[in-house]
């Protein structure tokens, strides 16, 4: 980091333990700092920012108040936990996040002890949490476990089943809703905070413990006192539902007011059974652009901290998100019966346009992938053409709803399916890898892999004009700059495309987005190579055709080996009692992790250099000498 003269609090502090030997004076200029050096740090090498900057105070209160890492911070999404890396030891490698070898995007625990959980995927904090204090309490160590959940993840149904069964407990938990809308609302202000403190003190705690035990004797008075006690909760704070779920509502608290916040949680840290401290924050606090649009600013490349300028990398052409947004907005206008679905990715996902040109047609269901999918079901059961657009790694959070709601009925609901294969800094809970594998197990389920952007286009058209559920799985970023045709046409269900004959006996069969990647090293080995197009139905004629006259076949596919496109060919040909050989390449048996695309997919082995030293060495082992061939 920059010399202590920039910043004297924070560069002393190397691991919570130094922060809590600090006067409670000097919590604020310590934020002040912190936040600074966020904004220096993330401006430089880009990364989540908007959501680290308006959880600076909490953040700093927290590891202040409890005693880090013997109580557990359990952390949700991740993307709020730069500071909380900066903070535990991790402050003069900030600088390296969603680099390779350099530090996770989101906390995990190989990286720090201080990483109690790791996270990824979103509204999973307080289950951990949650068992983390029940294994506690069984073990009999006496520690706090905190969940710290965005407002955004509590629209995620995992969320309230977990407070559900908290809530039936006597474990001693507390749950950190941080709310960080555009506004803090009008009742967060001095009044709130002592009333938050006041709940969260040990008289009212007493008061509140010792009537129970008093007036649930008398079973008509116990209840009116208890509702009289969440009636009067209710007239000034939002917390009834909480209460009904067996947790006592603390707040909202001003979520930037360190001595509201240190108050409070001192007072929560000797609190017995769960409890639910509401505070709210402002997205992107402390940097203008940023809280005024918190969207643009979640996750920025580098850009200019004075002027507020994103640098903008030179795009080669569109990306597959835009060529579907684009696809989705011209299906629109030709056939009424069109709607668009996303798990709150709506910028992610290219939907962007189409919210604002068919607001009446365009479904936000917030963090509920599995709701999602059973809601296209339904809309499928009227007569709806419903178009999920879908991350890869999300799709994996509603299988069951996928399986059970969508294609046991056979209904035509169209998958556009994001970010598939390798994803790059956002590391290894993003990558898309499982979904060739997960999905091409399922009955009546048509899924395909498009080569390039053209073919992204009409085959999102293709799963529209089909009577059953049907998946298009595309990559981030852009692809090989295939012109793009206007006009809309269905592809031959099942059918690949030769792209190329070779005559050296070898064949390349590619699914999806390294088909552009083999096509120079098919040249150069002379090879036959296949858009395979269809994952399933496989073209299975072709694929025997091809076995019947080559020597030998090596599949490729952005996907894990595992069940994938590969294995669905070893099948046929087993099945045929096809014998030659075949050589399977995808995502090894493993994660992978962070770095930037073209990283991950050499880590993979699936850049176009180890795609060619893998291929060409099998080779040269496997071919029969050309006077056996001619025999």
């Amino acid at each position: 980091m920059k010399s202590s003269d920039s910043y004297p609090l924070l560069s002393g502090i190397d691991l919570p333990a130094d922060l809590r030997r600090l006067p409670a004076t000097q919590l604020e200029p310590l934020a002040a700092e912190l936040r600074r050096y966020l904004i220096e740090t993330v401006s430089q090498m880009g990364g989540h920012f908007a959501a680290g900057l308006g959880t600076v105070e909490r953040t700093v209160a927290l590891h202040y108040v409890f005693d880090t890492p013997r109580d557990r911070l359990v952390w949700d999404v991740g993307h709020q936990a730069y500071p909380h890396k900066v903070l535990t030891g991790r402050r003069d490698r900030l600088q390296t996040i969603k680099h390779k070898d350099g530090l996770a995007p989101f906390p995990t625990r190989k990286e720090s002890e201080y990483d109690t959980f790791g996270v990824g995927h979103s509204s999973t904090s307080i289950s951990a949490a949650l068992g983390m204090a029940i294994g506690a309490a069984r073990a009999g160590e006496r520690r706090r476990v905190v969940a710290i959940i965005g407002d955004g993840a509590m629209s995620a149904g995992m969320a309230f089943e977990a407070l559900n069964h908290a809530g039936s407990t006597d474990v001693d938990l507390l749950v950190i809703l941080n709310d960080n809308d555009m506004s803090i609302s009008e009742n967060v202000g001095a009044f709130s905070n002592y009333f938050a403190r006041v709940l969260s003190g040990k008289l009212y705690a007493t008061l509140r413990e010792g009537s129970k035990k008093v007036l649930k004797r008398m079973p008509t008075v116990w209840e009116l006192a208890r509702r009289s006690e969440e009636h009067m909760k209710g007239m000034i704070l939002p917390g009834t539902i909480f209460e009904e779920l067996g947790l006592n509502y603390i707040g909202p608290i001003d979520g930037h007011d360190l001595g509201a916040l240190v108050s409070t949680l001192r007072n929560l840290r000797d609190a017995k059974g769960p409890q639910f401290l509401h505070i709210v924050t402002r997205k992107g606090k402390g940097y203008a652009p940023a809280e005024a649009d918190p969207i643009k600013w979640h996750g920025p490349g580098p850009f200019d901290a004075k002027s507020g300028v994103i640098f903008k990398e030179k795009a080669s052409g569109p990306s597959y998100s835009q060529v579907f947004g684009q696809w989705l907005c011209d299906m629109a206008e030709a056939d009424s019966r069109i709607v668009g679905i996303t798990p709150a990715m709506r910028e992610g996902s290219g939907l962007v346009e189409f919210s604002r040109r068919f607001p009446d047609r365009y479904f936000d269901v917030a963090i509920a992938e599995q709701h999602a999918v059973t809601f296209a079901a339904g809309l499928a059961c009227e007569g709806t053409v419903p178009v999920v657009a879908i991350y890869s790694t999300f799709l994996q959070r509603g299988y069951d709803q996928l399986v059970h709601d969508v294609a046991l009925q056979d209904l035509p609901v169209v998958f556009a399916v994001d970010r598939a294969g390798l994803v790059g800094g956002d590391g290894a809970t993003h990558q898309g890898s499982f979904d060739l594998s997960f999905l091409r197990c399922i009955p009546g389920l048509v899924v395909m892999a498009p080569a390039d952007e053209n073919e992204c286009r009409q085959m999102l058209y293709t799963g529209v004009t089909l009577k059953c559920p049907a998946v298009v799985r595309y990559p981030r970023g852009t692809g090989p700059g295939a012109p793009i045709e206007a006009q809309m046409r269905a592809l031959p269900l099942g059918k690949a495309e030769v792209r190329r004959e070779g005559r050296s006996g070898l064949a390349i069969l590619a699914f999806g987005a390294l088909v552009p990647a083999c096509a120079a090293l098919a040249d150069r080995l002379d090879a036959t190579l296949v858009n395979m197009r269809f994952v399933k139905p496989l073209d299975e004629a072709l694929v025997l055709d091809v076995a019947g006259r080559h020597e030998a076949i090596v599949t490729v596919e952005e996907n894990v080996v595992a069940g994938g496109g590969g294995s669905a060919i070893d099948e046929l040909l087993v099945a045929h009692g096809t014998a030659l050989p075949v050589l399977n390449l995808g995502i090894p048996d493993q994660f992978i992790e962070h770095g930037s695309r073209e990283e991950c997919l050499a880590a993979a082995g699936l850049d176009a250099a180890s795609l060619e030293t893998t291929i060409s060495q099998w080779w040269r082992v496997t071919k029969r000498p050309a006077a056996a061939r001619s025999r």
